[in-house]
């Protein structure tokens, strides 16, 4: 059982020459750069997989700001 993806998991490229008539080996060059450019940019365009937060770091408040000594007792007022 074979598939249609290369050995690069993705599918293979398809060219048409709509002008011109290239030699084998120009064709064979073409087919590379543009082949690896879309290697590249499909690459360069998949976001990274960022781990999942736990349900703590959903739900856990933010630190508490160290209390300011200098206010005293009545500081919180005012």
């Amino acid at each position: 059982m074979s598939d249609a993806t290369g050995a690069t998991g993705l599918p293979p490229v398809v060219a048409e020459v709509v002008r011109g008539t290239p030699t084998e080996e120009e064709l064979a060059a073409a087919i590379v750069v543009v082949g690896e450019a879309y290697v590249r940019e499909v690459a360069d365009a998949t976001a990274p997989d960022d781990a999942p937060r736990s349900r703590w770091e959903l739900s856990a408040r933010g630190l508490r700001t160290p209390l300011n000594r200098a206010a005293g007792w009545n500081g919180f007022t005012g």
